[in-house]
């Protein structure tokens, strides 16, 4: 690259563009009938002055793009970097119901490379209050109607599917790539089997778990707290179902957008992260 050019990336692909040339210029080139400019995770005018290294991407509304520029559209808005690592990353989700499905959906539209999905159960009407389905996913098995959500929101993402009772037995055999595993089972039995098989079988794995999240209101008390450095757990730890305290989908929704949250910000930065949070068992 000569001294009077910059070396950009337009859609995650490199380009040589004149020193001091704009957005404009850039759109002009590349893209003339572009209506959304983003640069470096943020929409920009046309008048600013484009740096070395920034990341451009040119988006027309309402035009259906090709694969090869969906992974980069999607990405438009992460800041620079993220999306890389989330391409990386391997993570597993224990049981697809309400919060299994949110989450799943949350790393799709960010983009994470793999997904170990894993669950027994069929969609049934009684999930519609809170899971991620739809009318047309009723009898189908949550692992086939979640994969086929998935490809629709996101079908660069690597989707692995398991139709089957999880179980210490062959839990290893599953997650043992996965560099996340997120607990998203309903019964505390469940719960605690998987976060001591986690804990003895696949130390080197992060385990997000979740406890606490029944009912509607106190929103706030849904938080993220640490148990050391490789488990953490989300919910207000206190607020099981029960008659006149079910499940919902806005406090289920928060609960699980925290496990998502958390899955990203392990990947990005898990130091940071752990020291961060609240450690319970302080």
């Amino acid at each position: 690259m000569s001294e009077d050019s910059l070396s950009i990336l337009i859609k995650e692909v490199p380009h040589s563009v004149p020193k001091n040339a704009s957005l404009r210029q850039v759109k002009k080139e590349f893209k003339p009938d572009a209506d959304v400019m983003v640069v470096n995770g943020f929409p920009a005018e046309e008048e600013i002055l484009l740096n070395d290294g920034d990341r451009v991407v040119l988006i027309k509304r309402g035009e259906r793009p090709s694969h090869e520029d969906l992974d980069a559209q999607m990405a438009a808005r992460h800041t620079p970097g993220v999306h890389e690592q989330m391409q990386k990353a391997v993570v597993g989700i224990a049981g697809l119901g309400g919060l299994g499905s949110s989450v799943a959906i949350a790393l799709a539209r960010m983009g994470i490379g793999t997904l170990i999905l894993v669950d027994f159960d069929v969609v049934e009407p009684s999930n519609l209050n809170r899971q991620q389905y739809f009318v047309e996913h009723l009898g189908m098995l949550k692992t086939e109607a979640m994969a086929k959500i998935l490809a629709s929101v996101n079908p660069k993402v690597r989707v692995l599917v398991h139709n089957l009772v999880l179980d210490r037995s062959n839990l290893v055999s599953i997650f043992q790539d996965a560099d996340i595993i997120v607990e998203c089972f309903d019964r505390a039995d469940q719960k605690v089997m998987i976060l001591e098989a986690v804990d003895e079988f696949l130390p080197e794995a992060y385990f997000v778990g979740a406890s606490g999240l029944a009912g509607y209101g106190e929103s706030n008390t849904i938080r993220s707290r640490s148990l050391g450095n490789m488990i953490f757990l989300v919910g207000d730890l206190i607020k099981a179902a029960e008659p006149g305290q079910g499940l919902m989908a806005p406090r289920v929704g928060i609960a699980a957008h925290h496990q998502a949250n958390l899955v990203v910000s392990l990947i990005m930065d898990p130091q940071k992260t752990a020291a961060e949070l609240e450690d319970i068992l302080d």
